[in-house]
């Protein structure tokens, strides 16, 4: 009788993860509104409807973001034709802000035109569209606005880069 109960245990779990996880490929590219390092708002709107899509939630002090920028800084010549789009969770007041803007420059952001980077301070619409429980969150759309991937884990880059190639 228990290994029945345990069997019928691990089937629901089974079940409830892959049920999950068809919710969350089914999620089109969530509506944002996001302060830029340059004091602009940027929105949805802006990203061009025909091109694929990474949306990376993360956090500037967060080791596993860092490793995930250092390591995609090193890969962004196989991720030049999806659009970035980097979301924190960080304040807007001082020195929060300013946080954001070490991390740009730590990664020399700025230099890839296809990143868009900021904080969409207090509202936290997309960390609770996709239910982020830890950082870094990575989404990837194809050119269509279909998610193909998603990685609630700390991501391999050979990962990311892979999923990034199928788009």
């Amino acid at each position: 009788m228990k290994k029945l109960l345990i069997l019928f245990s691990l089937f629901a779990l089974t079940a409830y993860t892959y049920a999950q996880d068809k919710k969350i490929m089914a999620l089109p590219i969530p509506h944002y509104k996001i302060l830029k390092v340059d004091s602009t708002y940027i929105t949805q709107d802006a990203l061009d409807k025909h091109k694929p899509v990474m949306i990376i939630y993360f956090g500037p002090d967060c080791p596993h973001c860092q490793h995930l920028m250092a390591e995609m800084k090193e890969n962004m010549a196989s991720l030049k034709n999806i659009q970035i789009v980097m979301i924190t969770f960080t304040d807007t007041k001082y020195p929060y802000l300013n946080m954001i803007k070490d991390f740009s420059k730590t990664y020399d952001l700025p230099k890839y035109k296809n990143i868009t980077m900021g904080t969409e301070y207090p509202d936290y619409k997309v960390q609770r569209y996709y239910q982020v429980g830890g950082t870094p969150f990575v989404a990837i759309y194809d050119h269509n606005g279909k998610m193909v991937k998603y990685f609630d884990k700390p991501p391999k880059i050979e990962d990311v880069v892979a999923a990034a190639k199928k788009v």
